[in-house]
C-alpha cells in the first residue's frame, strides 16, 4: 500500500510525542542520588569486639590550620599526600568496645547538626551498626572540644545515652568547670566553659573522673597526653596480649600531623605540649607496633604507625570481611 497525506499526518504526530514519551520514561526511570553505605567496620582485639562508627566530616581553609609553619609548606605536603590544597577535610569517627554486656563509646560526636551538614552522622551509622544509644553503659571521654562531646545530647536537650555512666579525665574536668580559668585560656576555645556545662548538665549523677594511669573500665587503662587540651587523654585497650590504641586528637589528619609532629594546629591548647607528647607517643606506638584508631583518620580510621623520616605515617589496616 502507497503511503497517503493521512499517513504522513500521523507520522508527524508520532514523531512530535516521541520526545515527551521519552523524557517522561526517562524521568521515571531516573534513580535517585546515590548514598553513601553505612560507616562502620568491626574487628577484633582479643576476646573484645571494636566498632568504627562515622560521624561524617568537616571541611575548613588549611590556611591557618598550622600555627607554626609557612601554608606553602602545608600546603606541598597536602599536595605530596593528595589531600587538597585550599581546604583540609576532618573526619570524625567514634570507637566503640563491646565484651560481654560492656558496650563503651570514646567520645560522642558532634550530635544533632543543621539539615544538610557533613557531620553529626553518628547515631544514623550506630543504628545501621546495630548499636542502640540505650545499651551504651559507658562514655569515655578524651577531651571536651565540642566535636567530641555535642553528642551527648538529643535534639530537645535530654541524655542521648540515657544509661551510661560518663567517665571523664580528672584534670580536663577541673579545668573546664571552673569559670576562673577563663582569662588562661586561649579566646578561641573560651566558648568550651559553657559547652561543657550545657552538655554534662543531664548526667551530673553520672559523672565520675578517673586520675591519668588509672583502670577506667577493666582492659581500659588511660594514658595522659596534655597540650591538645589541658586533660587531653589516651586510652589502652587490651585482652591479654592484643592491644590497640585509641590516640583520640593526638594528631589531627595523620598524613599531615605524623610527617610532621612538630606542627601545631589551631585546636591545641599547648603547642609546645601538644608537640612533644605527640612526638613521644607516636615513637612509643611505632616501637612496640600497636593497633592505633585515631578521631580524625580517614574511616575506619584505624591501623598502625611506621616511621617515615624524621616524622611517621599512618598505615592503615587491612580492610577485612571476617571479624
Amino acid at each position: 500500500m502507497k503511503p497517503n497525506r493521512r499517513h504522513f499526518l500521523l507520522a508527524a504526530a508520532a514523531l512530535g510525542s516521541a520526545p515527551m514519551l521519552l523524557q517522561g520514561r526517562a524521568d521515571a526511570q531516573t534513580p535517585a542520588a546515590p548514598a553513601q553505605a553505612p560507616g562502620y567496620y568491626r574487628f577484633r582485639v582479643g576476646s573484645i569486639l571494636v566498632t568504627m562508627v562515622h560521624d561524617g566530616f568537616f571541611a575548613r581553609p588549611l590556611e591557618g590550620f598550622v600555627r607554626n609553619a609557612p601554608l606553602a609548606e602545608v600546603q606541598a605536603l597536602a599536595r605530596e599526600a593528595f589531600l587538597p590544597t585550599d581546604r583540609t577535610v576532618i573526619p570524625f569517627t567514634v570507637t566503640f568496645i563491646q565484651r560481654g554486656d560492656t558496650l563503651a563509646a570514646f567520645d560522642v560526636g558532634n550530635g544533632v547538626t543543621a539539615p544538610g551538614a557533613t557531620n553529626g552522622r553518628m547515631i544514623a551509622n550506630m543504628a545501621a551498626a546495630g548499636i542502640e544509644p540505650a545499651r551504651v553503659t559507658h562514655i569515655i571521654h578524651s577531651h571536651f572540644h565540642g566535636d567530641h562531646i555535642n553528642g551527648l545530647l538529643t535534639a530537645d536537650g535530654g541524655r542521648a545515652f540515657p544509661n551510661a555512666e560518663v567517665l571523664v579525665p580528672a584534670p580536663e574536668w577541673a579545668w573546664w568547670t571552673e569559670d576562673g580559668n577563663q582569662t588562661r585560656t586561649p579566646e578561641g576555645q573560651r566558648p568550651t566553659f559553657a559547652n561543657v556545662a550545657r552538655r554534662f548538665a543531664p548526667y551530673r549523677e553520672r559523672v565520675r573522673s578517673f586520675v591519668p594511669g588509672a583502670e577506667v573500665i577493666p582492659g581500659v587503662t588511660s594514658i595522659a597526653a596534655f597540650g591538645h587540651t589541658p586533660g587531653h587523654t589516651l586510652f589502652r585497650i587490651a585482652d591479654g596480649n592484643e592491644q590497640l590504641m585509641f590516640l583520640a586528637d593526638l594528631t589531627n589528619r595523620p598524613e599531615i600531623m605524623m610527617a610532621r609532629p612538630e606542627w601545631q594546629i589551631v585546636f591545641d591548647f599547648d603547642g609546645d605540649a601538644a608537640a612533644t607528647v605527640r612526638r613521644r607517643v607516636l615513637d612509643m606506638v611505632a616501637t612496640d607496633r600497636i593497633r592505633v584508631s585515631g578521631y580524625h583518620y580517614p574511616f575506619p580510621a584505624n591501623g598502625h604507625v611506621g616511621r617515615a623520616g624524621s616524622g611517621f605515617r599512618f598505615v592503615p589496616a587491612e580492610w577485612s570481611s571476617a571479624v
